[in-house]
């Protein structure tokens, strides 16, 4: 009688899902410093930036929308990736894997629970910013904590991802300024993307974080729903789709 797992089943069950987002969501309410970091870490670091340019609120301004999509999506991905690979290096992601539990099932599970997550996030976020630091925007609230929210998405779909390549905590972390810290270059946030050189302004035209950036200067600058707006929105949800499909691709049982 063999003694080999049975393969898991291809096919998206949403009560498979469903029980996975359930389980992340419970180790995740056991470990308060994890759920200060992701809900916390945001809001402290957009306030710190509001002082920092006390004395030019129109800097703040400029910039606090757009780091508003940023900073949720760098804590998700450090999260999201650690998490992810200590369930492999503890066994935990092989027998789940070795139960009728696809590797869809477990992507997905991740991305809803940490996606309920980044809800919160990102309404806590957006919320100080907008009625306790002042942040002005000509455009809907709502639209903002949209781009938001997808930026958080962003950064769980590559935190998932990039753990199938590390072998360690360390080396998860590592990836942070070879995935992160490129784009956060290059989105225009600190040069105008026009601006750039021809080289690095192509290669700023398919990071997602430009568009996130660019979606963000949408809200800060018009009133309604722009067709732009609309174009940046699809691709950051876009790529988080594609993104959280190469992350169930390349998913590993065990790290090598």
């Amino acid at each position: 009688m063999s003694t080999h797992p049975s393969p898991a089943p291809a096919l998206l069950s949403p009560a498979r899902t469903l029980a996975t987002a359930a389980r992340v969501l419970r180790q995740l309410s056991h470990d308060a410093r994890t759920v200060a970091l992701l809900l916390l870490v945001p809001v402290v670091l957009i306030t710190l930036l509001r002082y920092v340019f006390d004395g030019s609120p129109r800097v703040f301004d400029a910039i606090g929308a757009s780091l508003l999509g940023i900073f949720p999506m760098i804590t998700m991905f450090l999260v999201t990736s650690i998490a992810t690979l200590r369930e492999r290096t503890s066994g935990t992601l092989e027998r789940l894997l070795a139960m009728p539990l696809g590797k869809g099932d477990l992507i997905a599970g991740y991305a809803l629970a940490f996606g309920a997550v980044a809800i919160l996030q990102s309404l806590l976020a957006t919320a100080v910013s907008l009625w306790a630091l002042g942040l002005d925007v000509i455009g809907s609230p709502w639209l903002l904590l949209l781009v938001a929210l997808l930026d958080a998405l962003l950064g769980t779909a590559l935190g998932l991802f990039v753990s199938a390549f590390a072998a360690s905590e360390f080396q998860a972390v590592q990836f942070m300024p070879a995935v992160i810290f490129p784009q956060l270059l290059l989105c225009g946030l600190f040069v105008a993307r026009d601006h750039m050189a021809p080289a690095l302004r192509a290669v700023s035209n398919v990071l997602p974080m430009s568009y996130a950036v660019d979606g963000m200067d949408q809200v800060l600058r018009h009133t309604d729903i722009t067709g732009d707006f609309v174009r940046d929105v699809l691709i950051v949800a876009g790529c988080a789709l594609l993104v959280l499909a190469l992350g169930a691709a390349t998913l590993r049982r065990r790290t090598a």
